[in-house]
């Protein structure tokens, strides 16, 4: 599994595995509590192989912005939480991606991408970044 199956739905908290597609949509589970719920393809859902944090010069995959979380921070959870104020998110932010486009790239942007990191790491699924280190090799 990679990062195609971890799912952001717009409204709802947390991250998502795809679990199976249906006629009207698909079921995902809950990365926070494993229930599962059938979405529709109404809803808004970002497929986290496809985000992107903006730079002043150019968009970095998330997958990247993940993996030098998981550089700093040796692996477990991030130093900074994501309930902390917003100067302190966004230097730590900085430290992280240095050039991250400020006018862009807001405060609860920097909560998600904490959040996300943090519960990749609860579920031991940091290993999905290299699976997506390895693909993008492939392509290039």
């Amino acid at each position: 599994m990679g990062l195609e199956k971890v799912l952001a739905i717009s409204g709802k908290p947390g991250l998502y595995k795809l679990v199976t597609q249906t006629r009207g949509g698909f079921v995902a589970e809950s990365l926070i509590d494993n229930k599962r719920l059938s979405i529709s393809l109404q809803s808004n859902v970002s497929v986290l192989s496809e985000i992107a944090i903006y730079t002043l010069s150019e968009e970095i995959p998330l997958y990247k912005v993940l993996d030098k979380i998981r550089v700093k921070e040796n692996g477990n959870s991030a130093s900074v939480g994501p309930k902390e104020g917003k100067n302190k998110l966004e230097a730590y932010f900085s430290e992280i991606l240095p050039d991250y486009d400020e006018d862009r790239v807001y405060a609860s942007d920097i909560k998600k991408v904490i959040q996300w990191y943090n519960l990749l790491q609860k579920h031991d699924m940091l290993n999905l970044l290299d699976d997506e280190k390895s693909l993008s090799e492939e392509e290039e």
